[in-house]
C-alpha cells in the first residue's frame, strides 16, 4: 500500500464523518420543531401558578378565583365552622370519601387537618368543581352539612368540602398551594 492510498483512506473517511455529522445536525434541525410544539404555550406557562390577594377575606366568607380555566373557593372559615369540620370521625358512615387515594396528598386520609391551609384549620383553599359531573357547587353553608351544595345531582359537601351526601365520589380537590406572606396564597 502506498502512501498515496493512505491519504486517500483518510480524506475518504473525512468526508463519510462530515457527511453523516451534516446529515445528524439536519435531521435534528427538522426534528425540534415538531418536538418543540408539544411544550405549552407562553400564556399556559403563565397560569401555571396565581398569586392570590386574601388580605379582605373576612372569617365566614369565601374568594373565588379562576385557575387553569377552573374556580378555586378560598374560604376563611369561621371558628364553628372549623368545630364542626374537626367533629367528624372518619368512621362516620356518611364520609363517602375516607382519602385513602387523596389525589393531591398520597397516604393521607380526609381529615380536616390534612385539607385546611394552615395548622389553626381556618383557610380551606379547594377547587370548585364538583367531582360528580363537575358543575361548581354553591357554598357559604349551603346543603345539608354546612358546607357546600352541587344542585345539578344533589352532592352535600361539608365545611370541609369532603363529600357527605349524593352521587359524588370523591371530596373537593385540594390544590397545590401554600402562603407566601400573611396576606397572599400561592396556587401552583
Amino acid at each position: 500500500m502506498s502512501q498515496a492510498d493512505d491519504h486517500a483512506g483518510s480524506r475518504r473517511d473525512f468526508l463519510y464523518y462530515a457527511t453523516a455529522g451534516a446529515g445528524a445536525v439536519a435531521a435534528g434541525a427538522a426534528v425540534w420543531p415538531l418536538v418543540n410544539q408539544m411544550n405549552p404555550s407562553a400564556d399556559t406557562r403563565a397560569l401555571a401558578s396565581i398569586y392570590v390577594d386574601v388580605s379582605n377575606v373576612q372569617p365566614g366568607t369565601q374568594l373565588t378565583v379562576k385557575w387553569r380555566g377552573k374556580p378555586v373557593f378560598i374560604r376563611r372559615r369561621t371558628q364553628a365552622e372549623i368545630d364542626a369540620a374537626r367533629a367528624v370521625s372518619l368512621d362516620d358512615p356518611t364520609l363517602i370519601d375516607r382519602g385513602s387515594e387523596n389525589h393531591n396528598k398520597p397516604g393521607t386520609d380526609a381529615s380536616d387537618a390534612n385539607r385546611t391551609l394552615d395548622e389553626a384549620g381556618e383557610w380551606l383553599v379547594m377547587m370548585g368543581v364538583c367531582t360528580h359531573l363537575g358543575c361548581v357547587p354553591l357554598g357559604n353553608g349551603s346543603g345539608d352539612f354546612g358546607g357546600w351544595f352541587c344542585p345539578c345531582h344533589g352532592s352535600h359537601y361539608d365545611t370541609a368540602g369532603r363529600i357527605r351526601k349524593g352521587p359524588a365520589p370523591r371530596n373537593l380537590e385540594i390544590p397545590v398551594a401554600q402562603f407566601t406572606d400573611e396576606t397572599t396564597i400561592l396556587l401552583g
